[in-house]
Parts: structure tokens; sequence; C-alpha cells
């Protein structure tokens, strides 16, 4: 369907495991257009960071089919998907998996010299300055603390300028206070950019803030429905 950023097919993904096989997903079906923002609820082990996965294209689904910003990921082979990430998808994680070798300015550089952009140092910069943390730019991680690691994360995340942003219990590891604030910056950031965001979380409050909200249980989606309160501006 034209619009779609997400378009995934009747997807099915089963794992081995010592008690045999598990299926993860049993039958998935979904799509969200192009700037749309999608709160993703679900107990633990409903498959909400594995659908997540294959949006990213770090999981292969066992069937059915996965397109992002029109392409059949489903079709790529692991070099194709890797820059497919590098160019289009953009990812925050609960863990903020920043390099603790590097500073602030390198860790948001990193996906920007992999992508071999000649301004990777320069848009780096303008990214951590997005974020409010220019002045933290030569800072290891271990000399920041959570709340400006994840703003590191969501600089790195949105520095390549991705069309689709995928976060996985970004506050997760951040108290109330500064969860919110990495929030309100996450959903300033993404429209800013226009970017289609998949956003997993706990909190019924920050689903709200997506447009739509989408829970699942046991591998499928149980409900699909607009926010109650009408989307990210709401409080």
């Amino acid at each position: 369907m034209a619009g779609d950023m997400i378009a995934l097919t009747d997807v099915r993904l089963t794992l081995p495991s010592q008690a045999g096989m598990v299926n993860i997903l049993r039958g998935v079906s979904f799509r969200a257009a192009a700037g749309e923002t999608v709160g993703v609820m679900g107990p633990s082990g409903a498959g909400k960071t594995t659908l997540l996965m294959l949006m990213a294209g770090l999981e292969r689904p066992s069937s059915g089919r996965v397109e992002v910003a029109g392409r059949d990921l489903t079709a790529m082979d692991e070099d194709q998907l890797a820059r497919f990430r590098r160019n289009t998808v953009g990812i925050v994680f609960q863990a903020f998996h920043l390099v603790p070798t590097m500073t602030a300015l390198e860790n948001v550089a990193l996906p920007l010299e992999l992508a071999r952009s000649r301004d990777a140092f320069s848009r780096a910069a303008e990214a951590l300055d997005a974020v409010g943390l220019s002045g933290r730019a030569a800072h290891y991680p271990s000399q920041l603390s959570g709340g400006e690691q994840q703003r590191v994360a969501l600089a790195r995340a949105f520095a390549p300028r991705p069309k689709l942003l995928l976060a996985d219990e970004p506050t997760g590891n951040l108290d109330g206070e500064t969860g919110t604030m990495v929030m309100d910056l996450l959903f300033s950031l993404r429209e800013n950019h226009g970017a289609t965001l998949a956003l997993i979380t706990h909190d019924a409050a920050l689903a709200k803030r997506c447009g739509r909200i989408m829970r699942m249980r046991d591998g499928l989606i149980g409900e699909d429905r607009a926010a109650e309160t009408g989307g990210e501006d709401a409080s």
C-alpha cells in the first residue's frame, strides 16, 4: 500500500529451545504509515522486542513478509540489511549500548562514519547539541549519568536522519523524572525529523503519547487502535 513505512504480512517466527520449537510470532500482520507513531504494549514474552528486531532486519522471520520503507527485508542478504539499517533505521534500547572507550561525540559519529559520511563529526556535534549535551562531547559514557547516556543514544539514533525509529523501553533504566525528560526529547526530535516511530513500553501514559496503540499477547496482535487521547501532544 502506498505511504506505508512498515508492512508486515503474516509474519511467523519459530525458534528452537531445549523444550522443542517455540512459536515467538504466530502470524502478525501490521502496517504503519510514514510519519506515524505507534506504541507497542503487552506482557513480557508477548513478542514485542522480536517484532522490532524484525522491522530492523536484525532477525529473520520463519515465514511471511517484512517490508520497511518499500524494501522487502526478507529478500536481502546480511550486507544489504546492514546498509539498509545504516541508511534507514535508528534504534534506541533500554540499555544504552554506548561504546565505553569512545567519547559522546565519537559514539554519535560512529554510524555516520560507518556510512562514510564526510561530515560525520559536524553532524554528530549538531545531534549532541539538539539533545543539550554539546558541553559533554568529550566525556566518556562512564562520566555521564544514565539520563545523559540515553540522550547520547538518542543523538546517535537521530544523527543519520533515519526514516524509521525503533525504541525498546528507552526509559526502562531511568528514574521517572529523567525518563519523562528523555521521552519529551524523543518525541520532539521525532516530530522535527518526521520519522516513523515504533515504541515498546509498559507505561500506558507513555503509549498514549503515540497516535496509535498496539497490544501484543502470545505472539499475536490482540488490539490495534487509535490512542484515546489523540496522539503525542497528550500529557
